[in-house]
């Protein structure tokens, strides 16, 4: 086989797995590399589909660095007069599994990272106690601003940082997310039902299922409903499993 025709067979094999639900090919990142080198020394024709695709997968970093910087020093609603820092968020941006809650606190506020409080802490355990490690997921919030006293964001403030949210789960394109709390839920989904249905079902947000459950700030405050996030948390395990 040629250089042209592994290339050729190369995609052919992206567009299999990709059908049955893979997000990698089953092949070492290193024998890529080697495959298109020599592809592209021998000036063979290649789709530019199949570059493209690997190239985004190694991308990912550089395209989250690229959206912090467009957000900037931001100053687009109200929240910019009370922060002290912006939240982007932190994590792997190979995730398959997503986090989102509603906004930063006072300690997420001055650490300039999400969920680092007491709430952080909780949730920190639930991720260990779904067998991952918190570098391994992804976390951000539907606001970057802590909103003032940790009122809920309003819907000015959510219109003009759901952008950012949206664009974040796209370049990561985890297999699940798993929204926290009522605001994260709601705005994500654009449906003003209590957290308490809309907990523990499946939603599409931009053809990744999201699961929604309860924040952890909640569970401080309500502790004998760990269980029911427990059970969330179960379900966004099978369907990571189910997804690859």
């Amino acid at each position: 086989m040629n250089h042209r025709e592994t290339a050729q067979a190369l995609k052919k094999a992206m567009e299999f797995y990709g059908g049955l639900g893979f997000r990698y090919l089953p092949i070492s990142e290193k024998k890529v590399s080697e495959l298109l080198m020599n592809t592209a020394a021998d000036d063979a024709p290649v789709d530019s589909g199949t570059e493209e695709t690997i190239v985004s997968a190694a991308d990912k970093d550089r395209a989250l660095q690229e959206l912090r910087e467009e957000i900037g020093d931001c100053q687009r609603c109200k929240l910019c007069r009370g922060r002290t820092n912006i939240v982007f968020g932190e994590g792997s941006s190979h995730a398959r599994l997503m986090f989102i809650g509603e906004g930063p606190g006072r300690d997420e506020d001055l650490q300039a990272r999400p969920f680092v409080g007491e709430a952080g802490k909780l949730l920190t355990r639930l991720i260990e106690k779904m067998g991952m490690k918190r570098e391994e997921v992804y976390i951000a919030n539907i606001v970057k601003c802590r909103p003032p006293n940790n009122r809920d964001p309003e819907e000015d403030e959510i219109s003009s940082c759901r952008p950012f949210v949206e664009r974040q789960a796209q370049i990561i394109s985890p297999d699940v997310i798993m929204s926290l709390g009522r605001v994260s839920a709601q705005s994500i989904l654009g449906m003003n039902m209590p957290i308490g249905k809309l907990r523990g079902n499946f939603f599409s947000f931009n053809d990744i299922p999201l699961m929604p459950t309860y924040h952890p700030a909640y569970l401080l405050r309500n502790p004998k409903d760990k269980w029911l996030v427990w059970a969330d948390a179960q379900k966004a395990l099978s369907k990571l499993k189910n997804r690859g």
